[in-house]
């Protein structure tokens, strides 16, 4: 069992001053048992809505929860976009006897019933699966090609949970997506997500995806955005300044979770993935999403100009921009990039993240800095 105290105590924290929070993320990464830390699925204030019981126990919903007090667990909540408006005349009420905690699988509409409905009241929490900073640091490459939804990161060998993964994405085309509205054939759309498993790590070009599926560009840009929205596809943004040279304006994709982009390129052991020619790419992705999820980086940004010159992330911490590059290779060393991009971003410092061991200055402003440095949070990895 994984003791995810950093999310839990996340959660307990934002209670403390919220009249409901909301946990958002993909299915299966481990909502709910996280809420079931807060209130048994035993209780009476707990409605999970996947269940006859609990959809049947608020066929009329204000009757059923304005009595109760304490914390109130809703799961799989956007399959009742209809609770919204009764829990905003709830949560107005002066006192207040009780809180929501409302679990959802990512789901646009979702979002925006709760954006409408609940501005001001509601606190939004969006978790994935398990990261660096919650696992055995002996397991990371396990991480890298499992991926971190649980099922997956736990299973009993490498093939168990790449058949677990496999039949994740099945099911989450043929079903969830269906659930939400979203109808779009599945044989397009897992050839789509395949395509974008090919193109991991690089700018967004939509031409040759509506060329190779026979649509429109604008309806490819469509299909990112679904799975984007469902928390599969991280588009990474482009930063721009003020300077002469051309810069990239097209997003970078990342598929977020790498073991679902190992399934996707059919890469079942660490070695396939060692020797496929997307391992550097691979390594990129999954790194990126440690950091932002361990530096609790808010807006994260890509830099590139079309003469080259590319930096895989760019961020602001207290006031100050801050840059790191990713590189798998043994010993990294300044390149014109790193140059440009402290010159033209006036950056604060620049880290190099490499699978090594040791730390050591590649300049009086970038540093070579092990991947296991990242645990350390802003303090390590930047002096």
């Amino acid at each position: 069992m994984i003791n995810r105290k950093n999310v839990y105590n996340s959660i307990k924290k934002t209670l403390d001053w919220s009249r409901a929070v909301a946990i958002l993320g993909p299915r299966q990464c481990g909502k709910t048992t996280l809420a079931r830390q807060f209130v048994s699925i035993k209780s009476g204030n707990y409605f999970d809505l996947e269940c006859a019981e609990g959809l049947a126990a608020l066929q009329n919903p204000e009757s059923a929860l304005s009595p109760l007090e304490g914390l109130v667990v809703i799961d799989e909540v956007q399959r009742r976009p209809d609770l919204f408006p009764v829990l905003r005349v709830l949560l107005d009420r002066q006192p207040l006897p009780a809180q929501f905690l409302i679990l959802g699988s990512a789901s646009p509409a979702l979002l925006r019933q709760s954006s409408e409905s609940l501005a001001g009241r509601l606190a939004l929490l969006t978790i994935s699966g398990f990261g660096l900073d919650e696992i055995d640091p002996k397991k990371i490459n396990s991480l890298w090609l499992r991926g971190g939804f649980p099922l997956s990161f736990l299973a009993k060998n490498d093939e168990a949970s790449f058949g677990w993964r496999k039949d994740f994405v099945q099911l989450f085309i043929d079903r969830d997506l269906r659930e939400q509205g979203i109808d779009i054939p599945t044989i397009a759309l897992h050839r789509f997500w395949s395509m974008l498993a090919h193109s991991h790590g690089q700018v967004w070009n939509a031409a040759p995806f509506a060329a190779s599926l026979g649509v429109s560009q604008h309806t490819v840009r469509r299909y990112l955005d679904i799975l984007t929205d469902t928390y599969m596809i991280r588009q990474l943004p482009p930063w721009h300044v003020n300077i002469k040279k051309r810069q990239v304006k097209s997003p970078k994709i990342y598929l977020r979770d790498t073991g679902l982009l190992n399934v996707l390129l059919g890469l079942q052991k660490e070695g396939d993935v060692l020797r496929h020619p997307q391992c550097g790419f691979s390594w990129e992705g999954f790194v990126i999403e440690q950091l932002i999820r361990i530096l609790e980086i808010d807006y994260p940004y890509f830099w590139a100009t079309h003469q080259g010159a590319e930096i895989d992330l760019v961020f602001n911490k207290g006031g100050q921009m801050y840059g790191v590059e990713i590189k798998r290779q043994d010993a990294p060393r300044m390149t014109p990039s790193i140059k440009n991009a402290l010159e033209d971003l006036k950056l604060e410092r620049i880290v190099v993240i490499y699978p090594g061991q040791r730390r050591y200055s590649i300049h009086k402003q970038v540093d070579a800095v092990p991947f296991d440095d990242i645990q350390g949070g802003m303090k390590r990895l930047f002096g």
